[in-house]
């Protein structure tokens, strides 16, 4: 029988792509690339990975279906010779702050076995136990006999600890913070606003919640003066305020017309009752947000951010308590297993041996993808978007499947160039074990060290949609179609003509970090005016000395408390990053941009919308006026269809259009409203000539190389490239002296062609006076820059130092650090 080598996709039409045929090679490493909006994903989630995993869970029964979030059907004629796939996605979802690295990798899981098989308990009277099998086997034993140990040398009886009784979210959970490691307090701070203020012009910010606006009229009839400034009241008086019992007052109100309302039992909260009282009842989420200003987390006194029950710590294994192993970065557990091994005896190594092979292959590609330097403890909601997809990439590899097809999408993110061979590596493992893997990457050593690669094109959005070419790397650089060949070889030009600065002289933000994670009293001097790239290993401090510290610093009143100095001529901070924008299909680029507004102004203007009284909320499909009666504005319907994926289908009504058929009635310049969000940045310049308050957002749309969008294209669907740039639109054409714009990855999604289009809207941002910050790892960007602030040597513990800065040029011939190494290799790579 003939063996199949590929799948074969006939017909796909998910998104741009237009009725594309390709194959791709099973069994082959494949990465798949092109410009931002060119029909990658499309590609490979919107057909490979979406139908590869929907004809698995068909095979499977209805009542197991009815209970799995099931892919779509996708729009595409047929696909054979698919395999069950698994998609590793751009943005993981953020775990919960009960989610660790140790948790997340299940790590823990075989350290707390550890712990609980091979550690050495202390019985209630304080003698050690030392390691030994009886303490392993009663974990075994039936009925009551179950974990009950005898101290050899009080004769005490007492019960082991088991595995579960380790866990932080379980039996093993502090009893102050319930396993958070944290604990909410009230910031007495921000529960009087102002105290200049009387307590009757609101100084009591608590006061301000819903239901509380007649506690001055109680706190009055308490002896308390409302009509002098807070800060003139007597100890005695603000103690009321703060602290005053929760009681039933008979109280006179004044109403807005004059009336005198009684209350016979108005209740009194003091300003710290009103919060808590508020927050049981709170819901929403914009009530939590509100309520939130007034509390602050503070380490959990009990536990002190270990999560754990203190009783858990008396267990010792390799002569460290369970916290304490939780604390070690992933890079030195390996240490920590010889000295467990070393202390037991010899009828224990057998048992040693499982347990240690099984952790080390759940740290073996942890380690090897460049994530040595985080701890077991590292709270999951505080890891960078790359690390949490690299975790993900490692657990998948510890399954060991074969015969499925991994579709990763841009498994680069946040990779240092040094750790980028290390995911190579990882890549070519998955093959190894008989897999098919599909990447989309725009990282050109990522793409040259593939089987095969596959580019999408030749532009974007419309202009995008079709295979322009395909073959192995190393035929691809000869192809004239080629996009990335270019790159590969070396022969691109990725260099930007060096901007102006308006400033006449050096000026600069002088800045200093003190014991802030593995920053200790870093100092760091920042050209204004300039580009600087921030650059590093993850975990190294760029996040820390920027986002944590220097942004702050900039926009608040006083400074972080890790903040020990700033000097600077910096007002305002705007970051920018690649997070899609809205939240649902309602939101477009004409309503992101003011485009939208003025088109409602325009079509109210019209003599027939006048006529029939159509104002601006009849041209809007978010108004009832405006909007279709049948989809309600989004164009679409959703069909429960019971144990199938839902069905979404275009309203039969507006057929897609959103409004309603009365509204697309009415004209300007022979175009109704649903023609005009029709049409794309470049389609719609010529129309607009005559309207300069559209014609000039259509111009910066054009500029920042959006021209291809649909003004009623959904944002939330843009690529993280176009988001970001669009996001750029607003500070154009502005004069931003004092304003610092900070970039954190701006690279992510984009080819090496978008990187060039970006660097050119953020030389104009320099042009017109802003100071730009870039944390990144691109090495095009790190090129271009004006300025290269590079920290390590490596991440965690082995990070926080300013290993160079300067200009990239000047630090490229004497390269001390790994970043720069890479950076001198580059740079000669494209013969600058």
């Amino acid at each position: 029988m003939q063996s199949i080598e590929k799948i074969e996709v006939i017909g796909g039409r998910v998104h741009n792509l237009k009725n594309i045929n390709v194959q791709i090679p099973l069994n082959k490493f494949v990465a798949i690339s092109g410009l931002s909006g060119s029909g990658k994903s499309s590609l490979a989630m919107g057909i490979l990975y979406a139908e590869g995993s929907r004809r698995y869970l068909e095979a499977l029964s209805t009542y197991t279906r009815r209970r799995i979030n099931q892919a779509k059907r996708s729009q595409v004629q047929e696909v054979r010779h698919i395999p069950a796939a698994i998609a590793l996605r751009q943005r993981p979802t953020v775990p919960s702050e009960r989610s660790t690295v140790g948790s997340m990798s299940e790590i823990f899981n075989v350290v707390r076995l550890i712990f609980s098989r091979l550690g050495s308990p202390v019985c209630p009277n304080g003698h050690r136990l030392k390691p030994n099998i009886k303490i392993a086997q009663v974990m075994d034993l039936p009925d009551e006999r179950m974990g009950q140990l005898t101290c050899p040398v009080c004769g005490i009886h007492f019960m082991a600890k088991s595995a579960e009784d380790f866990a932080f979210n379980a039996g093993g959970a502090c009893p102050t913070c319930h396993g958070s490691g944290h604990v909410q307090e009230i910031n007495p701070d921000k529960l009087i606003g102002d105290p200049n203020l009387s307590l009757q012009e609101g100084a009591v910010a608590s006061w301000h919640l819903p239901g509380r606006n007649f506690m001055p009229k109680v706190v009055q009839t308490l002896g308390v003066r409302i009509d002098v400034p807070y800060k003139d009241l007597t100890a005695q008086e603000q103690d009321i305020v703060l602290h005053g019992a929760k009681k039933q007052y008979p109280i006179d109100l004044n109403t807005s017309t004059g009336r005198v309302f009684h209350m016979e039992k108005a209740l009194y909260e003091n300003a710290y009752e009103a919060v808590y009282d508020t927050t049981k009842k709170s819901l929403s989420e914009r009530a939590q947000k509100q309520l939130n200003q007034f509390f602050h987390f503070s380490i959990c006194p009990t536990c002190h951010g270990s999560r754990l029950n203190p009783q858990l710590l008396t267990q010792l294994s390799g002569k460290l308590n369970i916290a304490q192993v939780s604390e070690l970065a992933l890079g030195q557990l390996p240490q920590w297993l010889q000295t467990v091994k070393q202390e037991l005896p010899s009828n224990m190594q057998a048992m040693a041996k499982i347990l240690f092979e099984d952790l080390q292959d759940n740290l073996r590609p942890l380690l090897e993808l460049g994530l040595d330097y985080l701890t077991l403890a590292r709270s999951g909601n505080t890891l960078s978007t790359g690390e949490l997809q690299r975790i993900q990439l490692a657990k998948t590899l510890r399954t060991q499947t074969t015969g499925v097809l991994y579709v990763l999408d841009e498994p680069s993110i946040g990779l240092h160039p040094d750790n980028v061979q290390g995911l190579i590596k990882i890549l070519r493992s998955l093959i190894a074990q008989g897999n098919s893997l599909v990447v989309v990457d725009h990282d050109v050593d990522i793409i040259a060290a593939a089987d095969w690669v596959i580019e999408m094109g030749p532009g974007s959005g419309a202009a995008g949609g079709q295979v322009i070419c395909q073959g192995p790397p190393q035929d691809l650089v000869h192809d004239k179609n080629s996009l990335i060949g270019p790159f590969i070889t070396g022969t691109a030009n990725i260099w930007h003509e060096k901007v102006a600065s308006p400033a006449q002289q050096t000026i600069t933000t002088d800045f200093t970090v003190e014991n802030y994670f593995n920053l200790k009293n870093v100092q760091v001097k920042l050209p204004e005016q300039q580009i600087t790239a921030v650059t590093g290993f993850s975990g190294a401090g760029k996040t820390s000395l920027i986002l944590d510290s220097l942004v702050p610093a900039i926009k608040q009143a006083s400074l972080p408390k890790q903040v020990t100095q700033l000097q600077t001529n910096l007002q305002q901070v705007i970051s920018v990053d690649a997070a899609p924008i809205g939240k649902n299909a309602r939101s477009t680029v004409a309503t992101y941009t003011n485009i939208m507004d003025n088109l409602r102004q325009l079509f109210a203007q019209v003599p027939l919308a006048k006529q029939k009284h159509y104002g601006r909320a009849y041209f809007s499909y978010n108004n009832k006026q405006g909007a279709c009666p049948n989809c309600g504005g989004l164009g679409t319907i959703t069909l429960d269809i019971q144990y199938l994926p839902d069905m979404e289908e275009i309203c039969p009504v507006c057929h897609g259009q959103r409004f309603n058929p009365e509204v697309q009635q009415i004209k300007w310049q022979n175009f109704s409203i649903v023609d005009l969000l029709g049409l794309s940045v470049q389609e719609a310049l010529p129309i607009f000539a005559s309207v300069p308050a559209i014609e000039r957002q259509l111009v910066l749309l054009q500029q920042v190389g959006l021209s291809y969008l649909h003004l009623g294209e959904s944002t939330p669907s843009l690529s993280g490239g176009e988001a970001q740039r669009l996001k750029l639109v607003k500070h154009l054409n502005k004069q931003q002296a004092h304003t610092l714009f900070v970039f954190d990855e701006p690279s992510v999604g984009l080819h090496p062609l978008d990187v060039q289009t970006l660097l050119g809207v953020i030389n104009r941002l320099k042009a017109q006076g802003a100071t730009v910050i870039i944390i990144t790892h691109d090495l095009d960007i790190m090129a271009n820059a004006d300025y290269l602030i590079d920290l390590g040597p490596k991440g965690g513990n082995q990070g926080g130092q300013i290993m160079a800065a300067g200009q990239p040029k000047k630090l490229i011939k004497h390269p001390n650090s790994l970043t720069l190494q890479y950076l001198k290799k580059h740079w000669y790579k494209y013969q600058r």
